[in-house]
């Protein structure tokens, strides 16, 4: 057979929890409910989501998909206003308005006092987004500053992704852990250095900016931009009273790590914030973000994958206290939020 084929299965003989429902009533502050990233609605019927989300114990999603003008409307009609306190949903800023002073902040003006809860920043500004003279725009850009300083005024934090795993800025080749997800999804690859910037600059950027605006609330998703380099995200977290981080998307990456993240999370357990990042969610994939925060299962799959789109390893859970778990469940989301 091709090693591509292999799926050996463990023969350890270890505890096996389910847990089907949260601990306690949970936000899940990291999600895409609209049409932004699949061009359809995320979730065909949204009554379907409520019932799920009252077994599974989840109070309320954060929904980051509202872009702004009428497709924010349109996230705000069919998820807020429709279920008031069940969903909230985030703005996005258009960056083709970068050239114009002022224009930025307005937007997030107009979308707040639509209202969007908080804006949504993506990956695209850093890797993507140019200015008029072709020229990559950076998080920390000075030319930024007015739609940071309008989020600090308006009292909406910013949820804020740069970058992505590191080992898409490597090169995909046979010493590449996430070789197969590469092969199967190459425009993720950022290793051409003509193109993109390297990992490090896009977080020294990140840090730049969360340290000019101490008044501005941002989530550094995906914790924290940089799962594999806890050791910094920690360091970050005790520089900037300022900054948060969730866990979205990432406990493939957090469960191999499991002492580490356990220890950066009851270090800062006030910034640390629940979030899935899978859309639509199911049962199945809330029960294990429940098994891996609550219990201390050993060797268990953070994915149904076969194999796993996230990394062929298994993790570990973090068997956080209660009082940890209250807070990294919803009380942090809500401060942030100002629920």
């Amino acid at each position: 057979m091709d090693l591509s084929e292999y799926r050996p299965r463990t023969r350890l003989r270890v505890e096996e929890s389910h847990v089907p429902r949260a601990a306690v009533p949970a936000i899940d502050a990291h999600n895409h409910l609209g049409r932004w990233l699949t061009g359809d609605w995320t979730i065909p019927d949204v009554k379907s989501l409520l019932a799920l989300m009252d077994a599974c114990g989840v109070e309320t999603i954060v929904n980051l998909d509202g872009r702004w003008d009428a497709e924010l409307e349109a996230n705000l009609d069919r998820y807020d206003r429709a279920y008031p306190d069940r969903f909230l949903t985030f703005c996005h800023v258009d960056w083709a308005r970068l050239g114009r002073p002022g224009a930025l902040a307005e937007s997030l003006r107009k979308s707040v006092a639509a209202g969007a809860r908080g804006l949504k920043v993506w990956k695209d500004l850093g890797l993507h987004i140019r200015d008029d003279s072709g020229r990559l725009v950076l998080p920390d850009d000075p030319r930024l500053g007015e739609l940071w300083n309008a989020a600090a005024d308006l009292g909406v934090p910013v949820w804020i992704h740069t970058a992505d795993p590191i080992a898409f800025f490597d090169p995909i080749d046979e010493r590449n852990e996430r070789y197969e997800q590469l092969l199967a999804h190459p425009d993720w690859s950022f290793a051409d250095e003509e193109r993109f910037p390297r990992f490090d600059w896009l977080m020294d950027s990140l840090e730049a900016l969360v340290a000019a605006h101490p008044r501005t609330t941002f989530v550094a998703v995906h914790a924290g931009c940089q799962a594999e380099d806890l050791g910094r995200v920690g360091r970050m977290l005790a520089a900037y009273p300022n900054l948060n981080i969730d866990i979205a998307a990432r406990i493939a990456e957090l469960g191999r790590q499991p002492r580490a993240t356990r220890d950066l999370i009851l270090r800062f357990p006030d910034r640390v914030l629940f979030g899935t990042d899978e859309f639509p969610p199911s049962a199945d994939l809330y029960a294990t973000h429940f098994r891996f925060l609550e219990t201390l299962d050993e060797h268990f799959p953070h994915s149904d994958d076969d194999p796993p789109l996230m990394g062929r390893w298994r993790i570990s859970g973090l068997g956080l206290p209660e009082d940890v778990l209250a807070r990294v469940y919803a009380s942090n989301a809500a401060r942030v939020l100002g629920l």
